[in-house]
């Protein structure tokens, strides 16, 4: 049975979204300074590498990642391939929803770039329009994940899509792994640490073909 991990790994000083916390990996207790054991001690934020939002990342008083049901980060799933230059937009969107699939992961040209590069302003994200007609599907996605940082542009205002999306029940995953993916059906695996009331979370995220799924 073969796992296909789409998780970016987490190392000290990795790039972070601009204004992000730093990310610190370190030693905190050493064998070799006489510790009985080796620890380690992390620092981050809730939304390094490949991570999940929850409705409080934009909505006070929403709920947090722990709210989110399993339901929607496990089952099958369909990632659909970007082609061009451009954004996830409406014209993506409704080729993704010809499947029966209600976990969407889009790739896009961000996979083609170095992991520090997919920070960069430019990198490809929903347009607003894609985020209305997946919140307006019936049936509705009840999760979107996308191999860039954010599904809204570096100069989006307000953060159109993430409202959308997190308002209607939709959840998203950022930051997959994505280049070594092809398109197609895939059993979703998405697990993120379980913070209490967090408004997000590091997830690792794995994903089964579907005909290896029997």
């Amino acid at each position: 049975m073969r796992y296909l991990d789409v998780t970016q790994p987490i190392t000290d000083g990795m790039p972070v979204y601009p204004g992000d916390p730093p990310v610190s990996v370190r030693p905190y207790l050493c064998i070799a300074d006489g510790a009985p054991v080796n620890l380690g001690l992390v620092t981050l934020g809730t939304h390094t590498g490949t991570h999940l939002d929850a409705p409080r990342h934009f909505f006070d008083g929403a709920g947090g990642v722990d709210r989110i049901p399993l339901e929607a980060l496990i089952g099958p799933a369909r990632v659909v391939e970007v082609s061009g230059a451009g954004d996830v937009d409406a014209a993506a969107v409704r080729d993704a929803l010809d499947g029966e699939e209600r976990r969407l992961l889009f790739k896009t040209r961000n996979s083609a770039r170095p992991p520090a590069e997919r920070l960069l302003p430019g990198y490809a994200a929903l347009t607003p329009e894609a985020a209305r007609l997946l919140v307006e599907a019936d049936p509705r996605p009840v999760l979107v994940g996308l191999d860039g940082p954010s599904v809204d542009g570096h100069d989006a205002q307000d953060a159109p899509a993430h409202r959308l999306l997190l308002r209607s029940g939709v959840a998203i995953l950022e930051g997959l792994e994505l280049s070594a993916v092809p398109p197609g059906a895939y059993e979703l695996f998405c697990l993120p640490l379980a913070l209490l009331g967090g408004d997000g979370a590091p997830a690792r995220v794995l994903l089964r073909q579907m005909d290896e799924a029997a």
